[in-house]
């Protein structure tokens, strides 16, 4: 193993783009813990540290988007707004004529698709920022607010009142928009310059970096005897799960990943000369996990607009009228408060799963090309039966993928309410967190692969 990690090294262009991919993401860390100008830091850390309310909601789905909202850092908002205006564009892309007629239109096409994209991703960081420094960060009073004193607006008598004058609103707001647009533009150079999916990439290293706190976490709490899973303490049995669960999740994403369907196909005789060519049977491989990560990172990231918003609107309400229905709404979509918000999150891992393979997969393209090449599938005519048949075969496989990213995402849920651990940590050594680490992993390892073989070297993966 370490003849082929110094072999990597070896090669030129693979060595500088793994060097850049590792100074955009040491870029991406510095910029993750630098405050804003106006937030109190020794209120913020103690309001992050509570872990209730609205900051423990962004505490939780901080995990999965790159962000340090509860910290109110440059990179705050992580890339979230890029998430969300990529699923806007991809969804207006299956009925909208005009994107339709962009992704017709190939490569100038994505890039106009591409420009689209990025200006809607500014404007959801204009809207998200907003609501974050209005709800999050303005207290009711100066003396539970998050504000640094000397940024507080005044009231009629010269006193604090713990909420920030408009102009600093708006230089928060552009702080933090301006933050989220260089993280996007950071990913765009890792895809470009660098090695794997830049966003992926960066969604992982956040990710990693809470692995150690929760781990130290879980030992500074935890007691080393039995003590029985129902007793609200973390003991040896809670410790057993949690690695079994671990081993099992790494074990169960690497299956799905290399998981295949394959197709027999027989390719058509035909005689040039005295020689006769064709007849061999081939196998099509179909992916049971097509989507990968994508659907979800997707569905984590919209279930987490209408937490904040709702949690939001009941920060700037009145406490005697709408708050209590905010705060309701926003308790229906906060991670791990019950069954209607693992309901939501099921159907939008499902929803996105369908929606991702319709995207990547086109039976009837598939189908045709089949034909040209002279190939087909035993059993069916070439055209129209064989790209129903290849949609039909794709349904099914599709939904054992939904179904295993499915009980991965909840596995968080269940974990920390039974065995009474924290969710960050139960989200990263059982669930989503760990899903998606590996799967990114995973990818950027097949990815040096692909490097090294171009190269007449051994992969990684390679005996």
């Amino acid at each position: 193993m370490w003849e082929k990690i110094r072999v990597i090294f070896t090669i030129p262009e693979l060595r500088n783009r793994i060097m850049i991919t590792l100074i955009c993401l040491a870029v991406y860390r510095v910029g993750y813990w630098i405050t804003i100008p106006v937030v109190d830091q020794q209120a913020i850390a103690q309001q992050a540290s509570d872990g209730t309310g609205l900051a423990g909601l962004i505490t939780r789905v901080s995990v999965f988007a790159a962000s340090n909202l509860t910290q109110a850092t440059i990179f705050g908002l992580g890339i979230m707004p890029y998430i969300s205006a990529s699923i806007i564009f991809q969804l207006l892309g299956s009925f909208h004529p005009k994107i339709q007629e962009l992704r017709k239109e190939g490569q100038a096409g994505q890039k106009k698709i591409n420009d689209y994209t990025r200006y809607l991703t500014v404007v959801l960081c204009l809207v998200q920022s907003f609501f974050y420094v209005v709800a999050y960060l303005n207290g009711s009073d100066a003396a539970n607010t998050l504000i640094h004193e000397n940024y507080q607006a005044l009231d009629s008598q010269g006193n604090p009142t713990g909420a920030l004058t408009w102009s600093w609103t708006i230089i928060s707001v552009l702080i933090m928009t301006c933050g989220a647009t260089f993280l996007m533009w950071l990913g765009e150079q890792i895809d470009e310059y660098g090695i794997g999916n830049g966003i992926s990439l960066l969604i992982m290293a956040g990710i990693l970096a809470v692995m150690p706190g929760a781990l130290t976490g879980l030992f500074a709490n935890a007691k080393f005897e039995l003590t029985g899973l129902d007793s609200g303490i973390v003991g040896v049995e809670s410790m057993i799960i949690l690695a079994f669960l671990f081993v099992a999740v790494v074990f169960g994403v690497v299956f799905i990943t290399l998981g295949q369907r394959r197709i027999p196909m027989q390719s058509a005789k035909h005689v040039r000369g005295r020689r006769v060519y064709g007849g061999t049977r081939q196998f099509l491989p179909l992916r049971v996990n097509q989507g990968g990560v994508m659907p979800i990172i997707f569905a984590s990231s919209l279930l987490m607009i209408p937490a904040i918003m709702f949690g939001a609107f009941a920060q700037i309400s009145d406490p005697d009228g709408m708050a209590g229905v905010w705060n309701t709404l926003s308790g229906v979509f906060s991670p791990g408060t019950g069954f209607m918000y693992n309901a939501f999150y099921i159907a939008m891992i499902f929803f996105f799963c369908y929606f991702w393979t319709a995207i990547t997969f086109n039976p009837k393209e598939m189908a045709e090309n089949l034909k040209e090449y002279g190939s087909f599938i035993p059993g069916y005519r070439p055209g129209r039966h064989t790209s129903n048949y290849l949609e039909k075969v794709m349904v099914r496989i599709t939904y054992v993928g939904a179904a295993f990213l499915s009980l991965v995402a909840v596995i968080p849920t269940v974990v920390a309410g039974g065995l009474n651990v924290d969710f960050s940590l139960a989200s990263f050594y059982g669930g989503t967190g760990l899903l998606i680490a590996v799967s990114v992993a995973f990818d950027l390892v097949q990815k040096i692969d692909s490097h090294l073989v171009m190269q007449n070297h051994k992969g990684l993966l390679d005996s």
